[in-house]
Protein backbone atom coordinates (compact mmCIF):
# COMPACT_ATOMS: atom_id res chain seq x y z
CA UNK A 1 0.00 0.00 0.00
CA UNK A 2 1.56 3.35 -0.71
CA UNK A 3 0.88 6.34 1.57
CA UNK A 4 2.02 9.82 1.05
CA UNK A 5 3.02 11.83 -2.44
CA UNK A 6 4.75 10.32 -5.18
CA UNK A 7 5.20 10.14 -9.36
CA UNK A 8 2.42 7.48 -10.18
CA UNK A 9 4.76 6.35 -13.11
CA UNK A 10 7.45 6.01 -10.57
CA UNK A 11 6.33 4.12 -7.41
CA UNK A 12 8.45 0.96 -5.82
CA UNK A 13 6.76 -1.60 -7.97
CA UNK A 14 7.20 0.67 -11.39
CA UNK A 15 11.18 0.17 -9.98
CA UNK A 16 10.88 -4.00 -9.92
CA UNK A 17 10.64 -3.94 -6.11
CA UNK A 18 7.44 -5.92 -5.39
CA UNK A 19 5.95 -7.63 -2.08
CA UNK A 20 6.49 -5.24 0.17
CA UNK A 21 3.99 -4.16 3.39
CA UNK A 22 3.00 -0.24 3.63
CA UNK A 23 5.06 1.81 1.75
CA UNK A 24 5.08 5.59 2.78
CA UNK A 25 6.41 8.05 0.05
CA UNK A 26 7.85 11.37 1.00
CA UNK A 27 6.40 12.09 4.46
CA UNK A 28 7.31 15.15 6.02
CA UNK A 29 8.73 15.45 9.34
CA UNK A 30 6.01 15.64 11.73
CA UNK A 31 4.80 11.99 10.24
CA UNK A 32 7.84 10.67 9.88
CA UNK A 33 8.79 11.30 13.69
CA UNK A 34 5.20 10.11 14.42
CA UNK A 35 5.91 6.57 12.84
CA UNK A 36 9.28 6.32 14.25
CA UNK A 37 8.06 6.90 17.32
CA UNK A 38 4.96 4.23 16.59
CA UNK A 39 8.28 1.77 15.78
CA UNK A 40 10.01 2.43 19.04
CA UNK A 41 12.84 3.82 16.73
CA UNK A 42 13.64 6.28 19.27
CA UNK A 43 12.70 9.21 21.58
CA UNK A 44 11.29 12.40 21.70
CA UNK A 45 13.33 14.87 22.77
CA UNK A 46 13.56 18.42 23.96
CA UNK A 47 11.64 20.60 21.43
CA UNK A 48 10.63 18.06 19.36
CA UNK A 49 14.13 16.52 18.77
CA UNK A 50 14.03 13.32 17.95
CA UNK A 51 16.73 11.00 20.52
CA UNK A 52 18.53 7.46 18.69
CA UNK A 53 20.92 5.24 19.05
CA UNK A 54 22.73 3.26 16.22
CA UNK A 55 24.28 0.21 17.89
CA UNK A 56 27.46 -0.87 17.34
CA UNK A 57 28.00 1.27 14.38
CA UNK A 58 28.99 4.99 15.20
CA UNK A 59 30.63 5.55 12.42
CA UNK A 60 30.80 4.79 9.28
CA UNK A 61 32.74 1.16 8.00
CA UNK A 62 34.91 1.71 5.48
CA UNK A 63 36.73 -1.40 5.28
CA UNK A 64 33.17 -2.64 4.37
CA UNK A 65 32.56 -0.52 1.51
CA UNK A 66 33.02 -1.68 -2.00
CA UNK A 67 32.13 -1.12 -6.13
CA UNK A 68 31.38 -3.44 -8.38
CA UNK A 69 33.78 -4.05 -11.39
CA UNK A 70 31.91 -3.49 -14.42
CA UNK A 71 32.69 -2.26 -17.86
CA UNK A 72 31.71 1.83 -17.45
CA UNK A 73 34.44 2.28 -14.46
CA UNK A 74 37.02 0.51 -16.32
CA UNK A 75 40.21 2.41 -16.25
CA UNK A 76 38.96 5.21 -13.65
CA UNK A 77 38.94 3.52 -10.44
CA UNK A 78 41.45 3.90 -7.30
CA UNK A 79 41.18 0.16 -6.46
CA UNK A 80 43.50 -0.01 -4.06
CA UNK A 81 40.84 2.50 -2.13
CA UNK A 82 37.97 1.05 -3.18
CA UNK A 83 37.96 -3.17 -2.52
CA UNK A 84 36.41 -4.58 -5.78
CA UNK A 85 32.58 -6.60 -5.82
CA UNK A 86 32.32 -8.54 -8.69
CA UNK A 87 28.90 -7.78 -11.09
CA UNK A 88 27.43 -11.47 -10.13
CA UNK A 89 28.02 -10.82 -6.08
CA UNK A 90 26.00 -7.57 -6.45
CA UNK A 91 23.70 -9.04 -8.42
CA UNK A 92 23.01 -11.89 -5.89
CA UNK A 93 23.62 -9.54 -3.14
CA UNK A 94 20.74 -6.80 -4.51
CA UNK A 95 17.88 -9.98 -5.09
CA UNK A 96 18.80 -10.89 -1.37
CA UNK A 97 18.30 -7.67 -0.14
CA UNK A 98 14.83 -7.46 -1.97
CA UNK A 99 13.96 -10.95 -0.87
CA UNK A 100 14.10 -9.94 2.64
CA UNK A 101 12.35 -6.37 1.84
CA UNK A 102 9.41 -8.73 0.97
CA UNK A 103 6.30 -7.86 3.54
CA UNK A 104 8.21 -5.23 5.36
CA UNK A 105 7.07 -1.17 5.40
CA UNK A 106 9.53 1.12 3.88
CA UNK A 107 10.12 4.51 3.42
CA UNK A 108 11.06 6.74 0.05
CA UNK A 109 12.17 10.17 0.17
CA UNK A 110 12.92 11.44 -3.36
CA UNK A 111 15.16 13.83 -2.76
CA UNK A 112 18.31 16.10 -4.97
CA UNK A 113 22.42 16.69 -4.35
CA UNK A 114 23.65 19.90 -5.19
CA UNK A 115 22.42 23.54 -4.96
CA UNK A 116 23.29 24.41 -9.17
CA UNK A 117 20.22 23.07 -10.97
CA UNK A 118 22.38 22.11 -14.03
CA UNK A 119 25.15 19.92 -12.21
CA UNK A 120 22.40 18.73 -9.65
CA UNK A 121 21.06 14.83 -9.48
CA UNK A 122 18.18 13.31 -8.30
CA UNK A 123 18.12 10.36 -5.48
CA UNK A 124 15.68 7.88 -4.20
CA UNK A 125 16.04 6.49 -0.83
CA UNK A 126 14.95 3.55 0.32
CA UNK A 127 15.04 3.18 3.98
CA UNK A 128 13.92 0.22 6.56
CA UNK A 129 14.00 2.83 9.66
CA UNK A 130 11.78 5.74 9.43
CA UNK A 131 14.31 7.52 11.26
CA UNK A 132 16.70 7.19 8.35
CA UNK A 133 14.07 9.16 6.14
CA UNK A 134 14.12 12.36 8.87
CA UNK A 135 18.25 12.06 8.65
CA UNK A 136 18.26 11.91 5.04
CA UNK A 137 15.55 14.88 4.40
CA UNK A 138 17.47 16.89 6.13
CA UNK A 139 20.85 16.41 4.64
CA UNK A 140 19.70 16.63 0.94
CA UNK A 141 18.14 18.93 -0.87
CA UNK A 142 14.24 18.72 -1.21
CA UNK A 143 12.39 19.20 -4.09
CA UNK A 144 9.06 21.21 -3.71
CA UNK A 145 5.92 19.14 -3.43
CA UNK A 146 4.88 19.83 -6.58
CA UNK A 147 7.88 18.20 -8.31
CA UNK A 148 7.81 15.01 -6.34
CA UNK A 149 4.86 14.39 -9.33
CA UNK A 150 7.40 14.07 -11.34
CA UNK A 151 10.41 13.24 -9.95
CA UNK A 152 12.76 10.32 -11.82
CA UNK A 153 16.40 9.32 -10.02
CA UNK A 154 19.32 9.67 -11.34
CA UNK A 155 20.54 7.30 -8.07
CA UNK A 156 18.74 5.05 -5.73
CA UNK A 157 19.89 4.36 -2.34
CA UNK A 158 18.29 0.90 -0.47
CA UNK A 159 19.31 1.26 3.55
CA UNK A 160 18.55 -2.05 5.00
CA UNK A 161 19.79 -2.39 8.67
CA UNK A 162 18.03 -5.55 9.39
CA UNK A 163 19.83 -6.90 6.48
CA UNK A 164 23.07 -9.26 7.47
CA UNK A 165 25.15 -10.07 4.00
CA UNK A 166 26.62 -13.42 3.68
CA UNK A 167 30.44 -12.77 2.53
CA UNK A 168 30.72 -16.14 0.92
CA UNK A 169 27.80 -15.48 -0.98
CA UNK A 170 27.95 -11.59 -1.51
CA UNK A 171 31.66 -11.77 -2.65
CA UNK A 172 32.43 -8.89 0.95
CA UNK A 173 34.02 -8.83 3.95
CA UNK A 174 31.68 -9.43 6.53
CA UNK A 175 27.92 -9.26 7.07
CA UNK A 176 27.95 -5.16 6.77
CA UNK A 177 28.05 -4.17 3.10
CA UNK A 178 28.25 -0.88 1.07
CA UNK A 179 28.31 -1.79 -2.34
CA UNK A 180 28.04 1.18 -4.97
CA UNK A 181 27.18 0.10 -8.56
CA UNK A 182 28.05 2.77 -10.84
CA UNK A 183 26.48 1.20 -14.04
CA UNK A 184 22.98 0.47 -12.24
CA UNK A 185 23.33 3.74 -10.35
CA UNK A 186 22.51 1.89 -7.25
CA UNK A 187 23.87 1.96 -3.43
CA UNK A 188 23.33 -0.81 -0.96
CA UNK A 189 23.76 -0.49 2.64
CA UNK A 190 23.13 -3.37 5.07
CA UNK A 191 23.67 -4.10 8.54
CA UNK A 192 24.69 -0.73 10.16
CA UNK A 193 22.06 1.90 11.47
CA UNK A 194 24.81 4.57 11.44
CA UNK A 195 22.49 7.13 9.12
CA UNK A 196 25.78 9.05 7.68
CA UNK A 197 26.43 5.92 5.86
CA UNK A 198 23.08 7.40 3.38
CA UNK A 199 24.99 10.36 3.18
CA UNK A 200 28.39 9.48 2.61
CA UNK A 201 27.09 6.82 -0.46
CA UNK A 202 26.00 10.01 -2.68
CA UNK A 203 29.18 11.94 -1.62
CA UNK A 204 31.12 8.97 -3.04
CA UNK A 205 29.02 9.11 -6.01
CA UNK A 206 29.33 12.89 -6.92
CA UNK A 207 33.43 12.02 -6.22
CA UNK A 208 33.30 9.67 -9.49
CA UNK A 209 30.67 11.97 -11.76
CA UNK A 210 31.64 15.39 -11.20
CA UNK A 211 35.10 15.39 -12.47
CA UNK A 212 34.45 14.55 -15.89
CA UNK A 213 32.45 17.62 -16.62
CA UNK A 214 35.45 19.67 -15.14
CA UNK A 215 33.70 20.06 -11.56
CA UNK A 216 35.86 19.71 -8.33
CA UNK A 217 34.39 17.62 -5.39
CA UNK A 218 35.33 19.10 -2.22
CA UNK A 219 35.44 17.71 1.27
CA UNK A 220 35.01 20.83 2.98
CA UNK A 221 33.00 23.77 4.59
CA UNK A 222 32.39 27.11 2.53
CA UNK A 223 31.09 30.59 3.42
CA UNK A 224 31.28 33.95 1.83
CA UNK A 225 31.22 37.40 2.57
CA UNK A 226 28.06 39.11 3.85
CA UNK A 227 26.24 41.24 0.72
CA UNK A 228 29.08 39.54 -1.54
CA UNK A 229 28.69 36.11 -2.86
CA UNK A 230 31.75 36.47 -5.12
CA UNK A 231 33.86 36.44 -1.59
CA UNK A 232 33.93 32.80 -1.33
CA UNK A 233 36.25 30.98 1.34
CA UNK A 234 36.70 26.97 1.14
CA UNK A 235 37.62 24.98 4.55
CA UNK A 236 39.25 21.59 4.17
CA UNK A 237 39.81 19.40 6.69
CA UNK A 238 39.48 16.13 8.10
CA UNK A 239 37.37 15.29 11.63
CA UNK A 240 38.16 17.76 14.78
CA UNK A 241 39.94 19.98 12.76
CA UNK A 242 37.24 22.87 13.23
CA UNK A 243 35.49 22.43 9.74
CA UNK A 244 32.02 23.21 10.79
CA UNK A 245 33.26 25.46 13.44
CA UNK A 246 35.31 28.31 11.73
CA UNK A 247 32.80 28.48 8.53
CA UNK A 248 30.59 28.95 10.72
CA UNK A 249 31.30 32.28 11.43
CA UNK A 250 28.76 34.84 12.17
CA UNK A 251 30.00 37.94 9.96
CA UNK A 252 30.01 35.74 7.16
CA UNK A 253 27.10 34.39 5.01
CA UNK A 254 27.21 30.07 5.40
CA UNK A 255 26.86 27.75 2.08
CA UNK A 256 27.39 24.16 4.02
CA UNK A 257 29.32 22.32 6.84
CA UNK A 258 30.60 19.26 4.37
CA UNK A 259 30.27 18.84 0.90
CA UNK A 260 30.84 20.97 -1.91
CA UNK A 261 31.64 21.12 -5.83
CA UNK A 262 33.21 24.05 -8.26
CA UNK A 263 32.23 24.33 -11.49
CA UNK A 264 33.25 27.10 -13.97
CA UNK A 265 30.04 28.92 -12.24
CA UNK A 266 31.62 29.22 -8.75
CA UNK A 267 31.22 26.58 -5.67
CA UNK A 268 28.11 25.34 -4.52
CA UNK A 269 26.90 23.19 -1.87
CA UNK A 270 25.93 19.56 -2.29
CA UNK A 271 23.35 19.21 0.63
CA UNK A 272 20.43 20.83 2.76
CA UNK A 273 21.78 20.08 5.86
CA UNK A 274 24.40 20.07 8.52
CA UNK A 275 25.57 16.86 10.11
CA UNK A 276 27.68 18.47 13.12
CA UNK A 277 29.66 16.90 16.00
CA UNK A 278 28.34 17.48 19.21
CA UNK A 279 31.37 16.36 21.99
CA UNK A 280 31.77 19.16 23.81
CA UNK A 281 29.85 21.91 21.96
CA UNK A 282 29.98 24.80 23.86
CA UNK A 283 26.83 27.73 23.55
CA UNK A 284 28.96 30.33 23.99
CA UNK A 285 31.45 29.55 20.83
CA UNK A 286 29.08 27.46 18.57
CA UNK A 287 25.89 29.01 19.66
CA UNK A 288 23.37 28.87 16.53
CA UNK A 289 24.58 25.05 16.54
CA UNK A 290 24.11 24.55 19.92
CA UNK A 291 20.59 25.82 19.62
CA UNK A 292 19.59 23.35 16.97
CA UNK A 293 19.92 20.51 19.70
CA UNK A 294 16.60 21.39 21.10
CA UNK A 295 14.95 22.61 17.15
CA UNK A 296 11.85 20.13 16.15
CA UNK A 297 13.02 17.57 13.82
CA UNK A 298 16.69 17.42 14.84
CA UNK A 299 18.14 14.19 15.05
CA UNK A 300 20.50 13.67 17.99
CA UNK A 301 22.19 10.35 17.33
CA UNK A 302 24.27 8.68 20.04
CA UNK A 303 24.03 11.10 22.96
CA UNK A 304 23.99 10.34 26.60
CA UNK A 305 21.26 12.15 27.90
CA UNK A 306 18.89 12.04 31.42
CA UNK A 307 16.19 10.07 31.45
CA UNK A 308 13.91 12.31 33.11
CA UNK A 309 14.57 15.78 32.17
CA UNK A 310 15.78 14.81 28.67
CA UNK A 311 18.89 17.10 29.30
CA UNK A 312 21.71 16.39 26.67
CA UNK A 313 25.24 15.37 28.05
CA UNK A 314 27.94 16.78 25.67
CA UNK A 315 30.70 15.61 27.48
CA UNK A 316 29.60 12.30 28.29
CA UNK A 317 31.04 10.01 25.62
CA UNK A 318 30.47 6.81 26.59
CA UNK A 319 28.04 6.09 23.53
CA UNK A 320 30.86 7.21 21.14
CA UNK A 321 32.75 10.26 20.72
CA UNK A 322 31.32 10.75 17.48
CA UNK A 323 28.09 11.84 18.84
CA UNK A 324 26.20 13.82 16.32
CA UNK A 325 23.43 16.29 15.34
CA UNK A 326 21.77 16.28 11.57
CA UNK A 327 19.37 19.57 11.07
CA UNK A 328 18.20 20.96 7.87
CA UNK A 329 20.74 24.63 6.28
CA UNK A 330 17.94 26.86 7.33
CA UNK A 331 18.27 26.23 10.83
CA UNK A 332 21.18 28.09 10.83
CA UNK A 333 20.37 32.13 10.47
CA UNK A 334 23.46 33.22 8.53
CA UNK A 335 22.53 30.24 6.13
CA UNK A 336 22.46 30.94 2.37
CA UNK A 337 19.28 30.60 1.22
CA UNK A 338 20.60 29.60 -2.70
CA UNK A 339 24.12 27.98 -1.08
CA UNK A 340 25.57 28.96 -4.10
CA UNK A 341 28.80 31.12 -3.54
CA UNK A 342 31.61 32.70 -6.36
CA UNK A 343 34.86 31.04 -7.04
CA UNK A 344 37.01 30.73 -4.07
CA UNK A 345 39.06 33.93 -3.25
CA UNK A 346 40.84 31.62 -0.20
CA UNK A 347 41.31 28.09 0.63
CA UNK A 348 42.14 27.04 3.62
CA UNK A 349 43.37 23.83 4.47
CA UNK A 350 42.51 23.23 8.29
CA UNK A 351 45.22 20.57 10.56
CA UNK A 352 45.18 19.54 14.02
CA UNK A 353 48.53 18.91 14.49
CA UNK A 354 48.79 17.11 17.92
CA UNK A 355 53.11 17.51 17.37
CA UNK A 356 53.02 20.98 17.85
CA UNK A 357 55.07 21.40 15.19
CA UNK A 358 52.95 23.93 12.62
CA UNK A 359 52.35 27.21 12.92
CA UNK A 360 48.72 28.53 13.37
CA UNK A 361 48.74 29.54 9.61
CA UNK A 362 51.01 29.28 6.74
CA UNK A 363 50.58 30.79 3.08
CA UNK A 364 50.85 28.39 0.48
CA UNK A 365 52.32 28.35 -3.34
CA UNK A 366 50.13 26.31 -5.38
CA UNK A 367 52.49 23.41 -5.43
CA UNK A 368 52.45 23.54 -1.58
CA UNK A 369 49.09 23.11 -1.83
CA UNK A 370 48.82 20.14 -3.93
CA UNK A 371 51.34 18.94 -1.37
CA UNK A 372 49.13 19.56 1.54
CA UNK A 373 45.70 18.80 -0.05
CA UNK A 374 47.10 15.62 -1.07
CA UNK A 375 48.83 14.74 1.88
CA UNK A 376 46.00 15.56 3.74
CA UNK A 377 47.43 15.63 7.37
CA UNK A 378 45.85 15.78 11.09
CA UNK A 379 46.91 13.61 13.86
CA UNK A 380 45.15 11.45 16.62
CA UNK A 381 45.89 12.44 19.96
CA UNK A 382 47.07 10.02 22.90
CA UNK A 383 43.67 8.61 24.62
CA UNK A 384 41.60 9.30 22.06
CA UNK A 385 42.28 5.11 21.28
CA UNK A 386 43.30 2.18 22.84
CA UNK A 387 47.34 1.91 22.88
CA UNK A 388 47.14 5.41 21.88
CA UNK A 389 50.41 7.21 24.01
CA UNK A 390 51.67 9.99 21.87
CA UNK A 391 50.56 11.76 18.80
CA UNK A 392 49.58 9.45 15.43
CA UNK A 393 49.44 10.81 12.12
CA UNK A 394 46.30 10.34 10.51
CA UNK A 395 46.82 11.06 6.13
CA UNK A 396 43.44 11.33 4.32
CA UNK A 397 44.28 12.64 1.12
CA UNK A 398 42.30 15.11 -0.50
CA UNK A 399 41.05 15.47 2.96
CA UNK A 400 38.62 12.45 2.57
CA UNK A 401 40.14 9.78 1.37
CA UNK A 402 36.89 7.12 2.12
CA UNK A 403 34.98 8.85 -0.42
CA UNK A 404 37.09 8.98 -3.28
CA UNK A 405 36.66 7.07 -5.76
CA UNK A 406 39.23 8.13 -8.17
CA UNK A 407 42.78 8.49 -7.66
CA UNK A 408 43.82 11.69 -5.92
CA UNK A 409 46.15 13.01 -8.37
CA UNK A 410 42.93 13.28 -10.50
CA UNK A 411 41.61 15.40 -7.35
CA UNK A 412 44.68 17.52 -6.77
CA UNK A 413 45.08 18.47 -10.47
CA UNK A 414 41.72 19.44 -10.81
CA UNK A 415 41.86 21.87 -7.55
CA UNK A 416 45.15 23.19 -9.11
CA UNK A 417 43.70 24.33 -12.53
CA UNK A 418 41.25 26.04 -10.71
CA UNK A 419 43.57 27.38 -8.37
CA UNK A 420 45.46 28.90 -11.05
CA UNK A 421 42.59 29.79 -13.28
CA UNK A 422 40.54 31.98 -10.51
CA UNK A 423 43.60 33.24 -8.53
CA UNK A 424 42.94 31.89 -4.68
CA UNK A 425 45.41 32.37 -2.33
CA UNK A 426 46.00 29.20 -0.45
CA UNK A 427 46.55 28.88 3.61
CA UNK A 428 47.51 26.17 6.15
CA UNK A 429 45.83 26.55 9.55
CA UNK A 430 46.24 24.38 12.39
CA UNK A 431 43.57 23.98 15.35
CA UNK A 432 46.07 21.56 17.33
CA UNK A 433 48.63 22.32 19.71
CA UNK A 434 51.13 24.92 20.70
CA UNK A 435 54.21 25.11 23.12
CA UNK A 436 54.70 21.10 22.54
CA UNK A 437 53.05 18.10 22.03
CA UNK A 438 49.59 16.40 23.17
CA UNK A 439 50.30 16.18 26.79
CA UNK A 440 52.73 19.29 27.06
CA UNK A 441 51.47 22.25 25.28
CA UNK A 442 48.39 23.65 24.76
CA UNK A 443 45.49 23.77 22.43
CA UNK A 444 45.89 26.98 19.90
CA UNK A 445 43.36 29.55 21.28
CA UNK A 446 40.32 29.75 19.45
CA UNK A 447 40.63 33.35 19.66
CA UNK A 448 43.85 33.70 17.76
CA UNK A 449 42.58 31.25 14.94
CA UNK A 450 39.47 33.26 13.87
CA UNK A 451 41.62 36.45 14.11
CA UNK A 452 43.73 34.94 11.85
CA UNK A 453 40.97 33.94 9.50
CA UNK A 454 39.59 36.63 9.78
CA UNK A 455 42.86 38.94 7.94
CA UNK A 456 43.39 35.96 5.94
CA UNK A 457 39.75 36.37 4.37
CA UNK A 458 39.35 40.06 4.45
CA UNK A 459 43.06 40.53 2.44
CA UNK A 460 44.98 41.99 5.25
CA UNK A 461 47.11 39.39 6.18
CA UNK A 462 48.35 39.43 2.67
CA UNK A 463 50.30 43.07 3.39
CA UNK A 464 52.17 41.78 6.75
CA UNK A 465 55.69 40.45 6.68
CA UNK A 466 56.30 36.64 6.18
CA UNK A 467 59.02 34.37 7.04
CA UNK A 468 60.04 31.21 5.26
CA UNK A 469 59.58 27.97 7.48
CA UNK A 470 62.98 26.35 7.50
CA UNK A 471 60.84 22.81 8.21
CA UNK A 472 57.95 23.06 5.43
CA UNK A 473 59.33 26.04 3.25
CA UNK A 474 55.48 27.67 3.60
CA UNK A 475 55.54 31.54 4.70
CA UNK A 476 54.45 32.20 7.67
CA UNK A 477 53.41 35.79 9.27
CA UNK A 478 55.86 37.65 11.75
CA UNK A 479 53.50 40.18 13.13
CA UNK A 480 49.28 40.10 12.94
CA UNK A 481 47.43 42.78 14.88
CA UNK A 482 45.30 41.09 17.53
CA UNK A 483 47.57 38.02 17.79
CA UNK A 484 50.69 37.32 20.15
CA UNK A 485 53.70 37.30 17.87
CA UNK A 486 55.53 34.17 20.13
CA UNK A 487 52.43 31.78 18.88
CA UNK A 488 53.47 32.59 15.32
CA UNK A 489 56.74 30.92 15.47
CA UNK A 490 56.04 27.55 16.78
CA UNK A 491 60.18 27.15 18.02
CA UNK A 492 59.72 30.05 19.87
CA UNK A 493 56.63 28.12 22.11
CA UNK A 494 58.35 25.55 23.15
CA UNK A 495 60.28 25.36 26.54
CA UNK A 496 63.49 23.43 24.89
CA UNK A 497 64.16 24.49 20.84
CA UNK A 498 66.27 21.52 20.71
CA UNK A 499 63.22 19.08 21.27
CA UNK A 500 60.74 20.78 18.54
CA UNK A 501 63.83 20.57 16.32
CA UNK A 502 63.33 16.81 17.13
CA UNK A 503 59.57 16.53 16.72
CA UNK A 504 59.85 19.02 13.21
CA UNK A 505 62.12 16.75 11.69
CA UNK A 506 60.26 13.60 12.74
CA UNK A 507 57.07 15.37 11.11
CA UNK A 508 58.94 16.02 7.98
CA UNK A 509 59.63 12.58 7.76
CA UNK A 510 56.29 11.09 8.28
CA UNK A 511 55.12 13.93 5.67
CA UNK A 512 57.82 12.43 3.17
CA UNK A 513 57.16 8.76 3.77
CA UNK A 514 53.62 9.21 3.33
CA UNK A 515 54.11 11.35 0.18
CA UNK A 516 56.21 7.99 -1.84
CA UNK A 517 52.77 6.73 -2.93
CA UNK A 518 52.02 10.03 -5.54
CA UNK A 519 55.73 10.82 -6.73
CA UNK A 520 54.57 9.16 -9.74
CA UNK A 521 51.82 10.65 -11.12
CA UNK A 522 52.85 14.48 -9.90
CA UNK A 523 54.30 17.37 -11.59
CA UNK A 524 58.02 18.41 -11.22
CA UNK A 525 57.15 21.30 -9.02
CA UNK A 526 55.14 19.74 -6.02
CA UNK A 527 57.82 16.88 -6.66
CA UNK A 528 60.50 20.01 -5.57
CA UNK A 529 57.93 20.45 -2.45
CA UNK A 530 58.03 17.10 -1.46
CA UNK A 531 61.78 16.34 -1.60
CA UNK A 532 62.65 19.87 -0.06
Amino acid sequence: MAIGRVNPQYTLEDMGIEGLGEVYYNLLEPAIIEQSLKRDEGRLGKGGTFLVETGKFTGRSPKDKFVVETPGVEGKIWWENNPPMSEAHFDTLYNDMLAHMKGRDYFVQDLTAGADPEHAINIRFINELSWHNLFIRHMMRRPSREALDTFMADFTVINCPKFKADPERHGCRTDTVIALNFDRKIILVGNTEYAGENKKGIFTVLNYMLPEKGIMPMHCSANHAKGNPVDAAVFFGLSGTGKTTLSADPNRILLGDDEHGWSDRGIFNFEGGCYAKTIDLDPEAEPEIYATTERFGTVIENMVYDEETLELDFKDDSLTANMRCAYPMDYISNASESALGGHPKNIVMLTCDAFGVLPPIARLTPAQAMYHFLSGFTAKVAGTERGLTEPTPTFSTCFGAPFMPRRPEEYGKLLREKIARHGATCWLVNTGWTGGAHGTGARMPIKATRALLTAALDGSLSEVEFRKDPNFGFEVPVSVAGVDDILLDPRGTWSDPTAYDAQAHKLVQMFADNFEQYIPYIDEDVKAVAIG
